[in-house]
């Protein structure tokens, strides 16, 4: 008999020959919940800024890559450059975000967070790094590893490679 993981799937490559269409429907209800649970502490710190979570990720990325340029956030995110100038704006605005035209290129905006802005992203990662935490210990190492290689695997290549870059990076 093969080994059940607390999935109630086997343990291993061959037993993914066997997942039905109801184990994949519990995996995508597994990922609408645990993404709502993810989401719920910083939307409630963005609530008192009247953001929401376009702001987070913005917030997010220009922390990690401080100096970003516009064009770069864009293709990160993915979003519509109208969007993304809503969300800089009031982040520029709020003084969260500091705007500056490129030494090199004038055409380019590079984006960094300002101490407030350093603030608030160090508020919400934390609440997201607490619940994370405290799942991965709950779950342990082998799951963890898990866990990683199947968001890696969802992820389109062009994003898997970026996500690829950036821990390379060390960020």
């Amino acid at each position: 008999m093969a080994e059940r993981g607390a999935s109630g799937l086997g343990v291993g490559g061959d037993s993914l020959r066997y997942l039905t269409d109801d184990h994949l429907r519990r995996g995508i209800e597994a990922m609408f919940f645990a993404y709502r649970g993810f989401t719920a502490d910083p939307d409630r710190i963005l609530a008192d800024y009247g953001y929401g979570r376009a702001h987070h990720r913005a917030i997010h990325f220009i922390n990690r890559s401080p100096g970003t340029t516009v064009n770069n956030l864009l293709s990160i995110l993915g979003v519509t450059k109208q969007s993304l100038n809503r969300v800089l704006r009031t982040l520029v605005e709020d003084g969260l975000v500091d705007s500056r035209v490129g030494t090199r290129d004038k055409r380019e905006r590079h984006l960094s967070l300002t101490d407030s802005g350093k603030a608030l992203e160090a508020q919400l990662s934390e609440a997201q790094r607490t619940r994370m935490r405290d799942a991965f210990r709950s779950a342990g190492p082998e799951a963890v590893a898990g866990f990683r290689t199947v968001l890696e695997q969802m992820m389109d290549p062009d994003m898997r490679r970026h996500y690829r870059g950036s821990a390379e990076d060390g960020k």
